[in-house]
């Protein structure tokens, strides 16, 4: 068994240039961890060849993927456009209408029937992540008058933000739901749930699983001004988070976002609760085969602040460059990971809870989980191998950011999946009694005899460790 050469994990958003059972692969190959589907495009008939698809790949090359359905949620989107893309020029007028017609560069349609009377004259309207930006001018019926202010190409089913303005929609819909059902037939492992607002948009998912007789991770998208005022409740709530930069730099200002990222990935790594950073990494090598050296900054950046794993969207899903992305994506991460203990101050967990204030408020699964990875830096060992049925222990060890990889051993395969988007947790299929696991590194070829390998146990259910056991054990 061959390991990965880095831990962040990557997210492929897969469309049209990344369906296909040939570029699966190789995605895969080159490190892709998680297979993301965006519900806001497609069939469910598509989306259904997609999911078998991936499995086939996974299981041809051996491979843990999760797949992850990503909810579209009460996003506004435009309609579809006669002809694309579609350039608005600066100064030019254009009117949005909720009437069902296809847009011209005259009228364009917006899928939100109460648009117009959520704008008064004055409002800005951004469109594609606000990359086009347009004045209210008036509102008449069903339409509403603009003013070009920043003009651009654009897509059919672009997203629409309003800045200062609440869209009155539940995050879950009901239209949500079939699309939770429709996955959950597949064997889908995790869902994205778009613009959550509260802990309660991450409950209904989960509990719309259990009615229908299953289990689901679910991953809170935190793109909305309200997501970060409740983010504790979120966090609580979500088994996973994705820091949606797109939406979330119309919602709030764009200059804070940098700043609310490394917030919001901190406080998820103290609670063990995987981080997906998303929204234009690489987003030139949509068209470019190098990404620009901003991009890289900022990959690598997010990899320095903890994140659990990279997101790429149009890059892997429409764009010319998929697999080199990837390629790049991972070195990026890499080369960043090999950096950290320079620059790691600012996200050293084990030094909030070694402080007064962490010890004061430090669990007990803390307290083991710290003391599996301090007896691993000290024996140097290569390897912290877990025996769990959760994903609990795996998780609290992962928020530490081990050098080694944490070898994962128990559990069903939902949770083995899952685990392929926790930072350096690699599932792994064995059996027998501890000894004859350590004797099986050796035997891979993974360690060499008489090295140290840390033993975790943890037969406690998934919603915490209560029975960690932690031994050292020579190969």
């Amino acid at each position: 068994m061959r390991l990965p050469t880095h831990k962040t994990k990557i997210v492929c958003t897969i469309g049209p240039a990344s369906s296909s059972e040939a570029v699966l692969e190789r995605l895969m190959l080159l490190g892709m961890n998680v297979a993301r589907l965006n519900f806001a495009h497609g069939t469910l008939d598509g989306h259904r060849q997609i999911i078998r698809r991936i499995r086939a790949v996974a299981e041809k090359l051996q491979r843990h993927c999760m797949i992850m359905a990503d909810l579209p949620g009460p996003k506004i989107r435009i309609g579809k456009l006669l002809k694309e893309p579609l350039l608005l020029e600066t100064g030019d007028d254009v009117v949005l209408t909720v009437k069902d017609l296809a847009g011209t560069a005259d009228q364009i349609p917006v899928e939100y029937k109460q648009l117009p009377e959520s704008v008064t004259p004055g409002n800005l309207i951004f469109l594609n992540d606000g990359f086009i930006q347009l004045q209210v001018e008036k509102v008449l019926g069903e339409e509403v008058f603009c003013r070009t202010v920043i003009g651009g190409p654009l897509l059919s089913h672009k997203g629409l933000s309003i800045p200062g303005v609440r869209i009155v929609a539940d995050a879950v819909s009901e239209r949500d739901l079939e699309f939770v059902a429709f996955a959950l037939q597949e064997e889908v492992e995790a869902f994205g749930v778009s613009f959550a607002e509260t802990g309660e948009d991450i409950l209904k998912v989960k509990r719309f699983a259990k009615e229908k007789g299953q289990s689901a991770y679910v991953v809170a998208k935190i793109e909305r001004a309200e997501a970060i005022e409740n983010f504790d409740g979120i966090l609580s709530a979500a088994d996973a988070i994705m820091i949606a930069r797109g939406d979330l730099g119309v919602q709030i200002p764009l200059e804070d976002v940098p700043v609310v990222q490394k917030r919001l990935i901190h406080q998820a790594n103290l609670l063990g609760r995987p981080v997906i950073t998303a929204t234009q990494m690489l987003v030139s090598m949509t068209e470019n085969i190098r990404p620009t050296r901003a991009e890289v900054s900022d990959v690598a950046n997010a990899v320095l602040d903890g994140t659990d794993a990279v997101m790429l969207s149009e890059e892997t899903a429409i764009g010319r460059y998929p697999v080199e992305a990837v390629e790049m994506i991972g070195k990026i991460a890499l080369s960043a990971e090999r950096e950290r203990k320079a620059i790691r101050a600012l996200a050293d967990l084990p030094a909030h809870f070694r402080s007064r204030a962490g010890s004061g408020n430090a669990a007990v699964e803390d307290v083991f989980t710290l003391n599996a990875v301090e007896s691993a830096d000290a024996l140097q060992a290569r390897y912290i191998l877990t025996r769990t049925q959760g994903r609990a222990a795996p998780c609290l060890i992962s928020r530490f950011r081990p050098d080694c990889w944490i070898l994962s051993h128990g559990g069903d395969e939902k949770t083995k999946n899952f685990l392929a988007l926790s930072y350096g947790v690699h599932p792994v299929h064995l059996h027998g009694a501890t000894t004859g696991l350590v004797r099986w590194l050796v035997t891979a070829g993974m360690a060499k005899r008489g090295e140290s390998v840390i033993w975790v146990e943890d037969e406690s259910p998934d919603d915490g460790p209560e029975a960690l056991s932690i031994k050292i054990i020579r190969a």
